[in-house]
């Protein structure tokens, strides 16, 4: 029934939900739309954009320390340049409207568009760093950091290198952020695509079942195990016994012992696939050794990854507590040797083998946010070093001026867009922004050709000549 009606028109209107629904010709209807963000996406506020920037900080360091160069890419790419490359994770890539041009998708990893990438400018050699959105058609989960639009930090190495050298670099950049975020304790679960492959051919699963089946198996870290095997047999029509014994192997984990172990099984050693992994495995170890982070890796191989380019090692890691209360989120990074990608957009199919890591950014983002939460931490947004403020009237100008030697000089500064704004107001805008100094300046300072430095939070004062005051405020805020 009507609730209202339009001043303007006089038509009638009616409320349906949280929606109004006027008459098309009321031009009135623009006052009540109601304005939301699309499911799976958010705004950040300044805080946790410094949060964030933060995390990229460590995250970008620790590329460059192993020698990446950057590259970017465009956020869309041709569908067919998508299609066919994710297994059955392909129904999540969003396709763009067709307006009668080229058939568009929204980019679903960072991967597939850099193994494109090397395809058409023939780059055989790179070790690269990416940091960018993608898009995908999943179910958000926004408090454990799952989005539909979020940011991805991979780091790859192309390239004919000597066997698992570059893939135990990927494992250790994962350990060297993931302890210097300090997110709580963490392990890398590892496996082989050829172990994986190798087991289902002697446990009797079809080779054009192998891939789906991989897909069931990935879901272990969400499932339980009767709950897969129900999905093998009843929905993918695996046998029950070929179920069964794939059961006994992914319960496993260890480390070089498992793989040693496995060579030795009476099944997995018919398989040369699997024994070509486990070989490998064995070498990864020895690497992680002499990297020092075996404490956090585990052969587990119950790890599958669903996604199809992958070809050898793959890896993920999660985070088994997050604080104090020990709370899960899952995968945090995960990656994996492809070496038959790039091969896909060759036109003579040329191969070049990649390994790389993803780092799950928005479940970290998450993470600290919540942290920065429970621990009441006062999080900066601005960076600024010294706020210019005076105590008495008429000194706009004067104000100004010193700001603008300040900024001429490299100095983080700030001024009050007020002609005569109170000293109180001035040390409160510090207090609450985190800003570490104040450069006071009156009549009488302005006569001896001085400053007066206020240090925010013991309240000190020093007169400071114009002529130091630079080195003064770089030498008090060289640690902020």
């Amino acid at each position: 029934s009507p609730l209202f009606s339009c001043s303007s028109c006089s038509m009638p209107t009616t409320l349906l939900g949280s929606y109004l629904h006027l008459r098309p010709r009321c031009l009135a209807y623009a006052l009540f739309l109601s304005f939301h963000l699309s499911q799976g996406t958010r705004d950040y506020n300044p805080k946790q954009m410094a949060i964030r920037e933060k995390v990229f900080n460590t995250i970008i360091s620790c590329f460059k320390r192993h020698g990446a160069e950057n590259i970017d890419t465009p956020v869309f790419e041709l569908k067919e340049t998508l299609t066919g490359k994710y297994g059955e994770d392909s129904k999540l890539i969003y396709d763009l409207k067709d307006q009668g041009g080229e058939l568009l998708s929204l980019r679903y990893d960072l991967t597939v568009p850099f193994a494109r990438y090397l395809a058409m400018n023939k780059v055989t050699n790179i070790k690269r760093y990416h940091i960018a959105k993608v898009y995908r058609r999943d179910n958000p989960a926004m408090t454990r950091g799952r989005y539909r639009e979020f940011y991805q930090c991979d780091f790859d190495i192309a390239g004919q290198y000597d066997p698992m050298i570059p893939d135990a670099e990927c494992l250790k950049i994962v350990h060297e952020i993931l302890s210097e975020l300090e997110l709580g304790d963490f392990r890398i679960k590892v496996n082989d695509r050829r172990i994986l492959d190798g087991m289902f051919a002697v446990c009797g699963v079809p080779d054009d079942k192998f891939r789906t089946i991989c897909s069931t198996v990935d879901k272990l870290d969400k499932m339980s195990w009767e709950d897969v095997r129900s999905e093998m047999v009843k929905e993918k029509g695996l046998s029950e016994e070929a179920a069964d014994q794939i059961g006994q192997y992914v319960s496993l984990q260890g480390g070089m012992d498992l793989a040693e172990r496995l060579l030795q099984d009476a099944k997995m050693s018919q398989s040369k696939q699997a024994c070509a992994g486990l070989t490998d495995m064995k070498q990864l170890f020895s690497y992680l050794q002499l990297f020092q982070v075996t404490d956090k890796v585990v052969f587990d191989l119950s790890l599958a990854r669903g996604l199809d380019y992958y070809t050898g090692v793959i890896y993920e890691a999660i985070l088994t507590q997050t604080g104090p209360e020990g709370v899960s989120v899952g995968s945090v990074a995960g990656g994996g040797r492809y070496d038959g990608l790039v091969g896909m957009f060759d036109p003579k199919g040329r191969k070049v083998p990649c390994v790389g890591v993803s780092i799950g950014i928005e479940r970290v983002f998450s993470i600290m946010e919540q942290k920065a939460e429970a621990s009441a931490e006062k999080v900066r947004t601005t960076e600024t070093q010294v706020m210019v403020a005076s105590a008495q009237k008429n000194l706009l100008e004067e104000r100004l001026r010193l700001t603008a030697e300040l900024w001429n000089a490299g100095i983080k500064a700030e001024v009050m867009y007020k002609k005569n704004p109170k000293l109180l107001s001035q040390l409160q805008h510090c207090e609450d922004s985190g800003i570490p100094l104040v450069a006071i300046i009156g009549e009488q300072e302005l006569k001896d050709g001085v400053v007066k430095l206020r240090t925010v939070h013991s309240r000190e004062e020093i007169d400071v000549s114009r002529a130091e005051l630079v080195e003064e405020i770089k030498r008090r805020t060289s640690d902020v």
